[in-house]
């Protein structure tokens, strides 16, 4: 395995999300400032440059499946060479807009709140080598899941909404979508839905993101920076303010986990796609935790050290590298399946903010605080 610098480029300021595209072929990268950039992933050429959100965009996601628009906001003539995806960002004007990725033009915006938009999430199909929907299946049309605030919304591709959930009792902090059969057989007798939780200080409530029915909720007493489950569907995990990350076995009663002690407030968490490892950042060590059997309660972590406090962490999507950063720059590649586990290092200009891999596992786009984008390929 080995690790080279493909291309790169440079936002405006600080790289607050990227965005890969289902097929891997465009990279959206939002600076903090408001612009989106939509760039092609193997020449690293600028495709569009959107005007994204006034004031600053919060974040980033492409539509995961062929595009459904009722009421098709493009002319006739320009139908033929519509992008099969869209993207939606958010950000700090309230607003939810969507993109197409062919012609860089604005399709339509949802105005949520006079807050910010700051999470973002696709429900539905996931596979992009379906057959792209159409107008005549609206039952199977995915709804992008947003936030701001106490808000929490369901839209449909053209804008509109589909569901207004009921306000959070604090403000949503995380989001985070689990498909898993392991875990729809065990919460509900429907044919596979997602399921959709949300994080807001006291808690997290699971929501069965097709009939829009709440399904769990979780009290916890504080605030909840970071939400994630594994692949499986087995865990439900939030990186916490109190310095700790807590596990919810959502399909048995009264079973969850803690873990304490790290040393800053948890923000980064990766779930490997076996769902044995967890990735976890709050401290000097990139720790990595064993989640088969009962879980890693108990046991110690795999420890990736660092020279300074690792800010970011992630998981391939199909793979098991592992990706992590530090504010000094640094930015190594791990396989926690190895005895020596450390792949490649590199340094980057500034502290990453953000990394993504490619669906395909190919590529692995880098962000930094000072707007440096990099994107390595894996040989």
């Amino acid at each position: 395995m080995s690790l080279a610098k493909h291309w790169s480029a440079l936002l405006d300021d600080y790289v607050i999300d990227l965005a890969w595209s289902p097929d891997s072929t465009l990279l959206a990268a939002a600076a903090q400032s408001g612009g989106v950039t939509i760039y092609d992933a193997q020449t690293g050429a600028v495709k569009h440059a959107l005007t994204g959100h006034a004031n600053g965009t919060n974040c980033l996601a492409w539509m995961p499946v062929g595009r459904t628009v009722p009421g098709e906001p493009f002319p006739p003539s320009a139908q033929p060479e519509a992008s099969p995806y869209l993207l939606a960002t958010g950000g700090q004007d309230g607003h939810v807009r969507f993109w197409d990725a062919t012609t860089g033009l604005q399709t339509a915006a949802a105005k949520l709140s006079t807050v910010w938009v700051e999470h973002l999430q696709w429900v539905g199909r996931t596979d992009p080598g379906k057959p792209s929907l159409t107008a005549a299946q609206p039952e199977a049309s995915p709804y992008l899941i947003a936030s701001a605030g106490k808000k929490l919304v369901a839209l449909r591709p053209d804008g509109t909404i589909a569901h207004t959930f009921p306000d959070a009792p604090k403000t949503i902090t995380a989001l985070a979508v689990s498909t898993s059969a392991t875990l729809n057989s065990q919460l509900s007798t429907l044919n596979s839905p997602p399921y959709l939780s949300a994080a807001y200080f006291g808690g997290v409530c699971i929501w069965n993101a097709e009939t829009f029915v709440a399904t769990k909720e979780f009290p916890y007493g504080n605030t909840i920076h970071a939400l994630t489950w594994s692949p499986d569907g087995k865990w439900l995990v939030a990186g916490c303010q109190d310095n700790a990350v807590h596990l919810w076995v959502p399909a048995e009663e009264n079973m969850e986990l803690h873990m304490s002690g790290y040393e800053t407030k948890l923000k980064e968490l990766s779930f490997s796609q076996d769902s044995k490892w967890l990735a976890t950042g709050g401290g000097r060590d990139a720790c990595v935790w064993d989640c088969t059997g009962k879980g890693p309660e108990g046991r110690e972590p795999l420890a990736l050290p660092h020279s300074a406090r690792v800010c970011a962490v992630a998981f391939q999507n199909s793979h098991s590298r592992l990706a992590t950063g530090s504010t000094d720059g640094v930015f190594t590649l791990w396989d926690p399946n190895r005895k020596n586990p450390m792949i490649a290092e590199a340094r980057m200009p500034s502290a990453v903010t953000k990394f993504a891999w490619s669906p395909d596992d190919a590529l692995l786009a880098v962000g930094t605080e000072k707007g440096a984008l990099f994107v390595f390929k894996m040989g």
